[in-house]
């Protein structure tokens, strides 16, 4: 996948994947095993996700109070 910075086309198939991979551990039919390695899967997408998320709220804050003090601080997207 591509920068988790830029909510797009990856974030988009993350979110896909992880809803996918809910329904199928809902579904009961996968073994412990199958459901241990989903959720861990599940919880590295989900982390994925809310960095890109976290990343977009930075910098709309950054754009609507350019004059905050506070929200002058340097930009660092997670690479």
């Amino acid at each position: 996948m591509g920068k988790q910075n830029e909510p797009g086309p990856d974030f988009e198939l993350a979110l896909a994947e992880l809803e996918k991979l809910v329904e199928r551990l809902e579904s009961g039919e996968l073994s412990l095993d199958e459901s241990l390695a989903g959720f861990k899967q599940g919880i590295e997408l989900t982390r994925q996700c809310q960095s890109v998320l976290d990343n977009a709220q930075q910098t709309v804050e950054q754009l609507i109070n350019p004059e905050d003090e506070e929200s002058l601080q340097p930009f660092e997207p997670d690479v």
